[in-house]
């Protein structure tokens, strides 16, 4: 029996050709079990990648890769920010001033935690333009804090500080703000984001000495920010006594071993759901089998071995998982598409947001449809398939032509 005689013939237990009705129903049920388990994984993963990516390009594009908490000199007299630009992998350094206080407009009264920085470290994808905070003479706030004060851009704001104690600092802070912008990051950090130029932070914070601008330490930006860890020590051994570093890792490591261990176990559950489905392509195969036991009685006495009565329903087990995969992975992607518009158009039918950055990383549905996923879950359901195939082939390659033709007689 040539190849193209296996597929064919396969192809007819399989598709709508022929008389197979049984074959072709029984069929039907297993690819659609594998269409619907190849396309709830492929979303649901892309919904995890796409936390994944919210947290590399949102939230760590404003949180600091690495932290180095300096005395308010910033380790000038160790020229400590060249030592720390001139060590491999790192992009910027840049001094910070951060502080935690109260900001009041009315009767609201919110908790923030303000941040100066000399320039914003890098855009934020769908973010408008931020002014610029060398020249920057308000706040900015995030959409959480500016939602819960009622305040929009323009309106001006009270922000207390508490003293730190020490020499530098024995009374309260008070300053009263402009607003300059409200950004949305889709974040976390809208709650408490206060962002404002260094120098404004210094004088609210209370670390400066005179004329002279006071920071809290420095930041510092890498290539690669998950190796941050790798490199740690080395950047250790540049600092001055009185100096120490914490890395992004200390602060939101356990929002991102969070959402890596959510995708490993989503993706367990799920691949055990394609697993079901091939459990139904060894029934149903069984069942086609039985079905059919004359056809592959009568072809066994035309001269077909075992071995060929065997590659048809390997064969046909093939064709299942390749046609299952295949649209299972194209609805995926297209419910991967639509998925953010379906949700936003709930949540405004609704009046409800689904996600709140109170309990959530960020307020949206993201979605990273990667091509090496599509490629992995295909494979995966059509090994499975296969390999679920194996025993009603192994039982159709023993069917005996003579007992099956006696019995039908």
């Amino acid at each position: 029996m040539t190849l193209w005689e296996t597929l064919r013939i396969a192809l007819r237990y399989t598709l709508a050709f022929g008389r197979g009705h049984l074959s072709v129903f029984m069929a039907g049920v297993s690819m659609t079990g594998l269409i619907l388990g190849t396309a709830l994984l492929l979303t649901v993963l892309s919904v995890m990648n796409g936390f994944e990516r919210e947290m590399r390009e949102r939230i760590l594009a404003l949180v600091p890769h690495v932290t180095v908490h300096t005395p308010a000199d910033g380790g000038e007299e160790y020229s400590l920010r060249e030592r720390l630009e001139a060590l491999p992998s790192v992009l910027s350094v840049s001094p910070f001033v951060s502080f935690d206080g109260m900001a009041i407009r009315g009767r609201d009264v919110v908790a923030i935690s303000g941040l100066g920085l000399e320039s914003m470290p890098a855009p934020l994808p769908g973010i408008i333009e931020l002014p610029k905070l060398e020249t920057l003479s308000g706040v900015v706030l995030g959409d959480s804090v500016a939602q819960r004060l009622g305040a929009e851009a323009g309106d001006s704001i009270t922000v207390i500080v508490p003293p730190r104690g020490g020499r530098n600092r024995t009374a309260i802070g008070t300053q009263r703000i402009a607003v300059a912008a409200v950004v949305d990051t889709g974040t976390e950090l809208d709650e408490t984001l206060s962002l404002m130029s260094l120098k404004q932070a210094s004088m609210l914070a209370g670390i400066g000495r005179g004329d002279q601008q006071g920071i809290s330490g420095l930041q510092l930006r890498y290539e690669d920010p998950f190796a941050v860890e790798l490199l740690l020590s080395q950047l250790r051994r540049e600092l001055p006594p009185g100096s120490y570093a914490t890395t992004w890792r200390m602060t939101h490591g356990n929002l991102y071993a969070a959402i890596q261990l959510s995708r490993d176990l989503v993706v367990l559950l799920l691949t055990s759901i394609i697993g079901v489905a091939a459990f139904n392509v060894v029934s149903a195969l069984v069942l086609i089998v039985i079905d059919q036991r004359g056809a592959i009685a009568i072809m066994r006495t035309l001269g077909a071995t075992p071995a060929n009565m065997a590659s048809v329903f390997i064969a046909q087990g093939l064709i299942i998982g390749i046609i299952g995969s295949a649209i299972g992975c194209a609805l995926g992607a297209a419910l991967c598409t639509a998925l953010p518009g379906i949700v936003a158009s709930l949540e405004r039918g609704l009046g409800f947001q689904f996600l709140s950055t109170d309990v959530y990383p960020v307020s949206f549905i993201p979605v990273d449809l990667r091509g090496g996923d599509v490629l992995l879950i295909a494979s995966v359901a059509i090994v499975m398939c296969v390999l679920a195939a194996l025993y009603p082939a192994i039982r159709a390659a023993r069917l005996q032509p003579a007992n099956v033709l006696h019995q039908d007689l």
